[in-house]
């Protein structure tokens, strides 16, 4: 089986690029979706989330208000901090467990993990190979505030709140660029594959 960790800066193309992996026949597993598995209301994250922020962090259904939290965090590094704290060592052991249940499924297989904070969280020294997609900053910018309709000062603070792009790439095993044309990424996402299959 073989790990490879996929990662890059905000709004440089991940998402696009972890579901050209996926049909192509890899197993992905989103670190965003496991950090939202892992807080769901009455868990024991959850319930030290808010210990720690207070209930105003929350929906009236009792999930995180995602964007509420975003925002006190992404001002203050020490509450961003507190936050990775609680969730990042729950997310690795969900993780772990879904990458043993691949393998044993296939020993063959290929499994991508798409976690923005790689380097940030040390997953880059559990996986075999590293693939960093890159953008430049107006394209990150631009597609953070049509996505996620943020101002250019918080689509910067975002940025500015993770490595550098620039050292993300500096330690990347493969680099791929997220302002290509789709058909053009596919064609890349496809031959790397098939390199990542012939060493699983």
């Amino acid at each position: 089986m073989l790990l490879v960790g996929l990662t890059g800066g905000l709004a440089t193309g991940k998402t696009t690029v972890a579901r050209m992996f996926k049909q192509c026949g890899g197993i992905l597993i989103d670190a965003d979706e496991l950090a939202r598995e892992v807080v769901r209301p009455d868990t024991p994250a959850w319930r030290e989330i808010v210990k720690t922020f207070g209930t105003s962090i929350l929906n009236p259904d009792q999930t995180l208000d995602r964007h509420k939290l975003g925002v006190l965090v992404f001002r203050h590094p020490a509450k961003r901090r507190a936050l990775e704290r609680i969730i990042h060592p729950r997310v690795a052991r969900l993780q772990a467990r879904l990458t043993r249940d691949a393998a044993k499924r296939n020993p063959r297989s290929v499994v991508v993990y798409e976690v923005p904070l790689l380097f940030e969280a040390g997953v880059d020294k559990r996986v075999d190979h590293i693939v960093v997609v890159a953008a430049d900053r107006n394209t990150q910018i631009a597609r953070l505030k049509r996505r996620n309709r943020l101002t250019r000062a918080e689509s910067l603070r975002r940025i500015r709140s993770q490595l550098p792009l620039n050292r993300k790439i500096a330690r990347a095993d493969i680099v791929l660029d997220g302002t290509w044309s789709r058909p053009a990424l596919r064609a890349e996402v496809r031959k790397l594959y098939r390199a990542f299959q012939r060493l699983a």
